[in-house]
């Protein structure tokens, strides 16, 4: 097979953690509701109840943090604070300046003793990250902060905005947030009313097992949002079968652009007869910016509504 296959089982593992723990139970939502806070510089000591429930006081606006999670690293740089980070995670990768951080190993259980070694002011995480980590941190004096919200839209603008409160930087977060809205609406708005062909997208496939997003993913809601119709709607989860795909014979298949995945698909079995891979709509997208649930998200959905109906966006 290929030797993309061992890639592509550690990357929808991480891939599954990061968009399904938390559940959004089907529904879609853009986020445009969200209420805007008058802002200000943050004042410290500062409270914060986390994702967790847990309340964690920070002293001062913090200068070494340690980010594990690439949307919270992602939120960090964007936010004008990426001179704070001093650490990060195996999977945190962009912008491309963040690989020259140090790396504390993985999501689930990253290496605590690099993390000590680094004297962090603060360790923010996402939803994976294990609690028992969090308590052996907690004993070392090392605070940690768990952030992530609802599976939609107006979950990643919370964590923003939260996340701007902790590194002293509220006022771009609202700005930040308002451009996301924006994005959103005008994708929304393009598509309002267009044809909504089915649409099928490859997390997963061949030897590795068959993935797609399920009807309670974020990136299957963001399918219906860009104007099409989840051909998996049938599903919860991301597990599905050929025989289901081959069924359904979706008019669009979309992939990573990463990991020679479109050239695997059009030579796999039950993928490869597809009309969608005859007919040349087996595209690409950066997969980075629809599974990352940060400020490139609205990106995500642009890039989505653009591959679906290229031509509302000419």
């Amino acid at each position: 097979m290929f030797k993309r296959k061992n890639i592509i089982t550690i990357v929808l593992a991480v891939f599954c953690l990061v968009l399904s723990a938390c559940g959004n139970n089907g529904v879609i939502n853009n986020g445009q509701n969200i209420t805007k806070k008058a802002t200000s510089a943050v004042t410290y000591p500062l409270k914060v109840v986390d994702s967790y429930n847990r309340t964690i006081t920070i002293e001062k606006e913090p200068k070494r943090i340690i980010a594990i999670a690439p949307n919270i690293t992602e939120g960090i740089y964007a936010l004008g604070k990426g001179t704070s980070l001093v650490g990060r995670s195996d999977y945190d990768n962009y912008p491309v300046k963040a690989n020259k951080l140090t790396s504390v190993g993985d999501l689930l259980k990253p290496n605590i003793e690099k993390i000590v070694e680094l004297k962090p002011d603060v360790v923010i995480a996402s939803t994976h990250f294990d609690k028992n980590v969090i308590k052996k941190l907690e004993e070392l004096n090392i605070k940690v902060i768990v952030l992530y919200g609802e599976e939609n839209f107006t979950g990643v603008y919370d964590t923003m905005s939260k996340l701007g409160q902790i590194v002293n930087a509220s006022d771009k977060a609202l700005s930040i947030i308002s451009a996301m809205q924006k994005k959103v609406a005008d994708v929304t708005k393009k598509v309002k009313g267009a044809k909504k062909p089915t649409v099928y997208y490859v997390a997963g496939f061949g030897k590795s097992g068959d993935f797609t997003a399920g009807k309670d993913t974020f990136i299957g809601n963001m399918i219906d949002m860009a104007g099409g119709e989840n051909a998996a709607k049938d599903v919860v989860g991301w597990k599905y079968s050929v025989e289901k795909l081959v069924e359904k014979n979706p008019d669009v298949l979309i992939c990573s652009k990463l990991y020679g995945s479109k050239k695997g698909i059009e030579a796999t079995n039950g993928y490869k007869d597809l009309k969608a891979v005859k007919s040349g709509k087996l595209l690409e997208v950066d997969e980075n910016i629809i599974t990352r649930q940060g400020p490139r998200l609205a990106d995500g959905l642009e890039a989505i509504a653009k591959l679906i109906h290229p031509e509302l966006f000419k």
